[in-house]
């Protein structure tokens, strides 16, 4: 039976302040099992799923903008980089392209601390939408894989925790907590009961997404990157059960935008008593509602922003043709060479260098250079100098695009012309 119990927290007598020293009591929750609990939800929560489910579905389909498909990459580096913004995490997401870059291609030249650890959330949130949510069976250690590679560089804090975390209050004791997850040796035994979950197919595709995230952020199980493993298993989930292919929703920087909203929710999600109680019930169909309206915001959402991209590429295509009319050349390159393709996969690889227009895109290094050329004097293109002999390409237009997205969802009208942003957001893209 889910509730919290109270327990005493020891004090430091030999920490250097006083607040180290202290000692008391303090409350810990433990949840109800997943396996073994009634899901029972009121009806409107229950029609809010279906919903909700039937918009993801026409998105993903969409044959105008070539559906959420088109749109992976672009949603997948949004989402991951204000996911890492919810965890304090600021920076530009073309700092966090370009320490894409670098990574990828081995480059010596390091990027800041937090863009590397941007550029490591998003391949994170991938991993969970690819290798994770393909697999037969999902088990412990492949969750616990998407946080080793959150926290590339920390092996201190990979894996299960074995020392008690809360939430809130100061980073020396519990006390004055506003949350405090189970104890460390409940972890492993409710983990494996989530993995159970999340192999199983009980729940609508949603309902499931939104309970097992709302249950890992409630277990708390590793020592860092709840959060943010946390946001990647509900694209796990959605991935896994065909709603959204390998694409990603804006799901996080909604709920950021309602974080007042969210925190409610969770908190009457972590109900006190019998699964079968009015107060359970209650507080998971709080949860799901607050979890499906975002869900139902980030689908507006993403289909607003298909059709920005939609209008991003004929922007670039038009520049191209007058460019290539005032040379003298056809409008259009040749289907299938080096600039055509570079164009059609931009807003999902906005830094490139030759090497990786060669390896994306099977060119030769000629041809590479020439149509990164092309495509930087046709004003598409932005080029920078990495050393004396390699250069790379930014699509600004595209992180431009990232970032009046962000804003956009930091508004709770969901357009900064009608209200400014209610949280943290980059500046406003070039003019």
């Amino acid at each position: 039976m889910a509730g919290t119990h109270e327990t005493h927290w020891e004090g430091q007598p030999d920490a250097a302040s006083r607040i180290g020293r202290k000692g008391g009591p303090y409350r810990v929750y433990t949840p109800d099992r997943l396996t073994s609990r009634p899901l029972i939800l009121d009806r409107d929560v229950d029609a809010l799923a279906a919903r909700t489910e039937t918009s993801v579905r026409r998105l993903v389909d969409h044959p105008g903008s070539r559906g959420l498909e088109g749109l992976s990459r672009f949603l997948l580096r949004s989402e991951a980089i204000a996911s890492s913004r919810i965890e304090g995490l600021e920076v530009s997401p073309q700092q966090v392209g370009i320490a894409e870059l670098f990574s990828s291609e081995g480059l010596h030249r390091k990027a800041s601390a937090t863009a590397r650890r941007v550029a490591a959330n998003i391949t994170a949130v991938q991993q969970a939408a690819t290798t994770v949510a393909g697999m037969d069976s999902i088990t412990l250690d492949a969750v616990e894989a998407v946080q080793r590679t959150l926290l590339d560089g920390e092996p201190e804090a990979h894996g299960v925790r074995q020392t008690q975390n809360w939430i809130g209050g100061n980073g020396y004791n519990p006390v004055a907590a506003d949350f405090v997850p189970p104890v460390p040796d409940d972890v492993p035994d409710l983990m494996q009961d989530l993995i159970t979950y999340l192999n199983g197919g009980t729940h609508a595709p949603l309902v499931q997404a939104g309970i097992a995230h709302a249950q890992f952020e409630t277990i708390h199980p590793f020592p860092d990157g709840n959060g943010r493993v946390g946001r990647a298993i509900i694209h796990a989930v959605l991935v896994r059960r065909g709603l959204t292919r390998t694409a990603v929703l804006p799901i996080s920087q909604v709920l950021f935008t309602r974080s007042r909203d969210y925190v409610r929710a969770l908190t009457a999600y972590r109900y006190d008593g019998a699964p079968t109680s009015p107060q359970a019930s209650e507080g998971i169909s709080q949860w799901l509602r607050t979890f499906l309206t975002a869900t139902q915001t980030a689908v507006e959402q993403a289909a607003t922003f298909a059709a920005e991209l939609e209008n991003l590429r004929t922007e670039w295509t038009t520049a191209l043709a007058a460019h290539r009319f005032r040379k003298g050349l056809r409008p259009q390159p040749r289907a299938n060479s080096a600039a055509a393709n570079i164009l059609l996969g931009l807003q999902e690889t906005p830094v490139l260098t030759t090497t990786t227009v060669m390896d994306t895109y099977g060119a030769s290094a000629p041809a590479a250079r020439d149509a990164l050329d092309e495509l930087t004097e046709a004003g598409i293109l932005t080029r920078k100098k990495y050393d004396q002999k390699t250069n790379y390409y930014l699509a600004l237009d595209v992180f431009d695009l990232i970032t009046s997205v962000e804003r956009q969802l930091a508004s709770t009208q969901w357009d900064t012309s009608q209200q400014r942003p209610s949280r943290p957001v980059p500046y406003r893209p070039r003019s």
